[in-house]
């Protein structure tokens, strides 16, 4: 069912806009629906309860107030919270306490840019109270050495060493029976037929390249080699990027959400999508400042009931490498998550940039 579209500014008075700050404000902070008798005893509002519960009502008829059933409070709907976030919600620069620890955190993760990336999410997580995403960029550097190792049953760790002097290692899955020396063969093929190129360039070629060569090569080393261009613990294939996620125990914080399993439950379904969820942050390539998806303004978060707050984060040349955000309840802080969001996005491109120049 689509939202009623939330009204402008201008066709709210003054007291109207109050009284919907105050209970937007309120319920963002306790999650609880909002009285009007609480309301006037704020006595920042300056009217009687009668007068703020008629006030009430006009803005629930405008689609921004609903209740939970029929003696609660009130609280704002999706188009409520666009609505707040677009024309009511103040924005301040971060403290410089908190710029400094985001400086901080992020610089000492070391020079290899996944630490840098992991160490993002795992602070947005923990600063903004929701779950931190990062979407790594597109490896673009060409391979300039493979390895494959056996590091157990069914399983092997495939070294990609890249020209930009990045290591990469990717846990692969081996048949049970495989050839002792199929790891061999399947590295040797890899460095021939692959060195030089990148990933992407090499993902192009190899699907032509095995049905021509599969009769030279083992069928198990095939096998292999077409693992371990494709495969990686969280990242897909066809978009040659991974995905971060830290904090999905902090969507379990809200009392809200333990109420509702079932809502939490779509949501961690939701982030399993690692595809999708990659072509949503993607969606903050389309300008260089944050983006806020409330509820179903985001179809693949419409059933979980959630937020999503997401920024691009760019090289020196002020290209978008990739992107960083935080997904939780819709009652997120927006004032200070958006603030921490943009922030850690700028902080995360320049570091990229400084430690592969230093390269």
């Amino acid at each position: 069912m689509a939202q009623p579209q939330a009204p402008d500014l201008t066709s709210l008075d003054a007291r109207a806009r109050e009284i919907f700050r105050e209970i937007v404000e309120s319920y963002l902070t306790t999650g609880e629906p909002v009285g009007s008798r609480t309301l006037s005893k704020l006595g920042s509002v300056g009217l009687s309860a009668a007068s703020i519960r008629n006030t009430m009502a006009d803005l629930a008829g405008l689609g921004l107030l609903d209740a939970p059933h029929a003696m609660a409070g009130r609280r704002p709907t999706q188009a409520g919270l666009r609505f707040f976030v677009d024309s009511l919600l103040q924005l301040g620069d971060l403290p410089p306490d908190e710029k400094r620890e985001i400086d901080g955190r992020i610089g000492q993760a070391g020079a290899n840019p996944q630490d840098v990336l992991g160490a993002a999410s795992e602070l947005l997580s923990g600063l903004a109270g929701g779950a931190g995403l990062v979407v790594t960029p597109e490896r673009d550097a060409p391979v300039r050495h493979a390895e494959i190792v056996g590091i157990g049953p069914g399983q092997a760790l495939l070294v990609l060493v890249f020209e930009d002097n990045q290591v990469e290692n990717r846990i692969i899955s081996t048949p049970p029976d495989l050839p002792s020396g199929a790891l061999v063969e399947a590295a040797n093929y890899l460095n021939a037929r692959f060195k030089g190129k990148t990933l992407g360039e090499a993902r192009a070629e190899a699907s032509e390249a095995l049905t021509r060569d599969r009769a030279a090569l083992d069928q198990a080393a095939a096998k292999l080699v077409e693992k371990g261009l494709v495969e990686w613990s969280g990242e897909d294939p066809t978009l040659g990027r991974s995905l971060i996620v830290r904090g999905r125990g902090n969507l379990l914080q809200d009392q809200q959400a333990i109420a509702d399993l079932e809502r939490a439950r779509r949501l961690f379904d939701d982030l399993e999508k690692t595809r999708e969820l990659i072509q949503v942050l993607d969606l903050a390539k389309a300008g260089e400042a944050v983006r806020v998806f409330i509820g179903s303004e985001n179809p693949l978060f419409s059933l979980s009931g959630s937020s999503l707050i997401v920024a691009p984060y760019m090289n020196a040349e002020r290209r978008v490498v990739g992107a960083l955000g935080v997904i939780g309840p819709t009652r997120l802080n927006y004032a200070r998550v958006i603030p921490v969001v943009d922030y850690t996005a700028r902080v995360v491109g320049r570091l990229l940039d400084a430690r592969g120049s230093e390269r």
